[in-house]
C-alpha cells in the first residue's frame, strides 16, 4: 500500500496534551477531548507528553480504545527527564501510532495488581495476570512492537531505560525535547485504521491542549494523598460528631 501523505494546510500545527499523574477517570476524559479536539481542529497529529506510575484498567482501556480508533496520528511522549511509563502507562505507550521517550526515563512494571495494594486469591490473580497479558501482546502485534518484552513486563514486572527501549523494539525514538521529536517525526510512515499517512512536522507550529479548570480540580482530589488527607479529616470529623452531636 502506497502511503498518502496527511494533508497539510495552511497553518499546519501538532497539538500537545500533557498528562503528569495517575491513570484515572480524570486522565481519561482528558485525553479523550485532546483527541476529539487534534480531529475537529484539522491537527496533524497529537502528541501526549505522558508521566505516570500507572493506574486504573477501565481508564487505562478507554484510553487505548480512543487512540486505536483516532483518524490521526497519535504519538506518546514518556517525558520529562526522570519520568516514566509504569504499569498502565506501558499499555498505553505501546498502543500509541509512535512511542518515544526523553533520555533519563523509563518504561516496564505492568503487574497487575488490586487496588489499594489488597491481596488477590490465586485464582482472580491468575485470571487477572492472564487476560493482561492477552491485552498488551494484542497491542504489541498491532503495532509491531516487541510481544515477548511486553509479556514479561506484565508477569515478570520487568522494567528498562529508554536506550534500552529502543533496542528491544518496544519504543521507537528517543527524544531531548518535543521539537527535537516533531523533527523525528518528519517524514515517518503512521499506520491508521484508515490506511497508511505520512508525517510532515519539521518545521510545524505546536498548540497546547490546556486541562480545564474542572479536571485540574478533580486530578487535584483525586490523588492518593489528598484523597487519603480527605478521607482522614472526614474520619475525624464523624468522631468528633458522634461524641459531641450539634
Amino acid at each position: 500500500m502506497i502511503a498518502a501523505p496527511l494533508p497539510v494546510r495552511a497553518e499546519s500545527f501538532v497539538l500537545l496534551a500533557t498528562y503528569d499523574g495517575v491513570i484515572n477517570p480524570v486522565s481519561a476524559e482528558y485525553l479523550h477531548d485532546a483527541i476529539q479536539s487534534a480531529q475537529e481542529s484539522g491537527a496533524q497529529a497529537l502528541i501526549i507528553r505522558l508521566n505516570t506510575p500507572g493506574g486504573l484498567d477501565t481508564s487505562m482501556r478507554l484510553i487505548i480504545k480512543d487512540i486505536t480508533s483516532a483518524t490521526l496520528p497519535v504519538i506518546v511522549y514518556v517525558s520529562p527527564s526522570s519520568g516514566r511509563a509504569a504499569s498502565a502507562g506501558v499499555f498505553i505507550t505501546m498502543a500509541a501510532h509512535v512511542a518515544a521517550m526523553a533520555p533519563g526515563t523509563s518504561i516496564g512494571a505492568a503487574h497487575p495488581v488490586a487496588m489499594g495494594g489488597a491481596e488477590m486469591d490465586e485464582t482472580m490473580k491468575e485470571k487477572v495476570e492472564n487476560d493482561s497479558v492477552a491485552y498488551i501482546k494484542s497491542i504489541a502485534e498491532q503495532r509491531g512492537r516487541n510481544v515477548a518484552w511486553a509479556e514479561d513486563a506484565v508477569r515478570k514486572s520487568v522494567s528498562v531505560t529508554e536506550r534500552e527501549a529502543v533496542k528491544l523494539k518496544i519504543v521507537d525514538l528517543v527524544a531531548e525535547d518535543v521539537s527535537l521529536l516533531l523533527k523525528q517525526l518528519d517524514g515517518r510512515n503512521v499506520q491508521l485504521q484508515s490506511g497508511q499517512a505520512v508525517l510532515h512536522t519539521a518545521g510545524t507550529t505546536l498548540r497546547e491542549f490546556p486541562m480545564g479548570l474542572r479536571l485540574e480540580f478533580l486530578k487535584a482530589i483525586s490523588d492518593p494523598n489528598i484523597a487519603y488527607l480527605l478521607m482522614t479529616i472526614g474520619t475525624i470529623g464523624i468522631i468528633a460528631e458522634l461524641y459531641n452531636p450539634g
